[in-house]
């Protein structure tokens, strides 16, 4: 009897590359006594204050869901939720009056009803998201699955652990060749760990008003840089004034994973200045009916805290990761001087490149797998392993082009800062472990 025929999307899927180290070492049959996994950005810290009162409380007599009634909220999300999203920014000093926020199932499903949005119809090679490598996975794992085409400009980490931005002509270039419906930036950058100044923005602003196209910032990490003496950087803070026509073309994907430690909770938002871009969004959400209500009703509680309340929750968080991203920086600094580490300028993630410390031939996929399955290293008696993400899958390559992430890592500073401190010895040894049988 022949079985049923899986679509060729489903046949092609393969883990995404933050998934895979955890995905395998679920599968190892003996495994370590522990496992420290910086594969992927799964916050480990308490929520904000505010929301967890609220967590801790859903059968409060004030509470919505006191009587155990859970029912769908408006697809574009409660008015409370969507003003919460509205005070963080308002708070931080940006100009919110003229901004229409819809609520999603988290960030990602931000990430597809963009791609819907901005690009052209599916299958087609018209107006493609254009992104700058290496982009986080999901914008083109998403891609893929609504069949929209994205198109990139390179950045390359140098010796000194810099990613260096393509030059303004050639991102002209390559927008002329592909006429882009967008073009992506993360300011706080995911997966390199890179800070856009606000200068640079500008310039990718006016670049988006003369070929007509959208402008889109994922600010999941808006308030996590570790730079002094910065004023903080934002779409919302390009205005006419500055860029004339930008106004009208603006969006961001917001979230609740990162800054507000609430990954589980899948409360993301997309914003707007275009009204006609909210409103089409919102219609094709309707399919999802809404988000997740009870996410929504603990993330609202943001909508009453103060500018004192929010902007000291982003320096306790700001601080607490600037110590510990740049222990590990020195750390494995120290241990490998040939390893080229990315430097710490923002979000929660660096990258790693061993690509002067390893033999021809080296995958970066082949030592994940090695750590998830084989790999351990005796530390102070406890026999552990690492997961981290091979940066092959954050590349747009197309047929022909190399990939640098074939030697790059991505590492996310999540775990508790006792488990952070042990990253650069692991890493290192389990590496020299993996060169040694290759």
């Amino acid at each position: 009897m022949s079985k049923p025929i899986l679509s060729a999307h489903f046949e092609s899927r393969k883990p995404s590359d933050v998934r895979l180290a955890q995905m395998k070492f679920d599968e190892r049959k003996v495994k370590p006594e522990a496992v420290i996994n910086v594969g992927i950005g799964n916050v480990s810290l308490p929520t904000n204050p505010a929301m967890m009162k609220r967590l801790f409380a859903l059968n409060a007599p004030d509470s919505p869901f006191a009587q155990g009634v859970i029912r769908y909220s408006g697809t574009a999300g409660t008015l409370e939720c969507q003003n919460a999203f509205k005070n963080i920014l308002d708070c931080e000093g940006f100009d919110t009056s003229k901004l229409h926020v819809q609520v999603t199932d988290g960030g990602s499903a931000g990430m597809e009803l963009l791609l819907i949005g901005v690009c052209g119809p599916a299958g087609s090679d018209e107006r493609p998201l254009m992104m700058i490598d290496p982009a986080y996975t999901n914008y083109i794992s998403f891609a893929e699955r609504v069949g929209r085409k994205t198109v990139t400009v390179k950045r390359h980490l140098g010796e000194d652990g810099k990613f260096t931005l393509p030059e303004l002509d050639k991102i002209e270039e390559t927008i002329k060749a592909n006429n882009p419906g967008a073009l992506l930036v993360i300011p706080y950058d995911n997966p390199t760990g890179q800070l856009y100044n606000h200068e640079t923005l500008v310039e990718l602003a006016k670049l988006c008003v003369k070929y007509n196209m959208w402008m889109v910032s994922d600010e999941a990490y808006r308030e996590l840089y570790y730079e002094d003496g910065i004023d903080l950087v934002s779409i919302w803070g390009i205005v006419d004034a500055e860029v004339p026509g930008i106004e009208g073309r603006r969006i961001s994907i917001e979230t609740a994973s990162k800054v507000w430690n609430a990954c589980g909770l899948r409360i993301g938002a997309v914003i707007t200045d275009s009204a006609e871009f909210n409103n089409r969004s919102i219609a094709e959400y309707t399919a999802n009916l809404c988000a997740n209500v009870i996410g929504q009703y603990i993330f609202g509680a943001l909508a009453h805290e103060t500018k004192e309340d929010i902007l000291g929750w982003a320096s306790h968080i700001r601080e607490y990761y600037r110590e510990h991203i740049v222990k590990v920086y020195n750390g494995l600094k120290e241990k490998e001087p040939g390893l080229i580490v990315s430097s710490p300028d923002a979000s929660i993630y660096s990258v790693i490149d061993v690509r002067n410390v390893v033999k021809p031939g080296f995958d970066a996929i082949d030592f994940v797998l090695y750590c998830a399955q084989e790999g351990l290293v005796n530390v102070d008696g406890v026999e552990t392993t690492l997961l981290v993400a091979p940066m092959k899958g954050f590349y747009d390559i197309k047929a022909g082009e190399v990939n640098p992430g074939s030697t790059q890592f991505r590492i996310s500073f999540v775990e508790t800062p006792e488990n952070m401190a042990k990253i650069p010895e692991l890493f290192v040894q389990l590496l020299r472990q993996f060169e040694a049988q290759r």
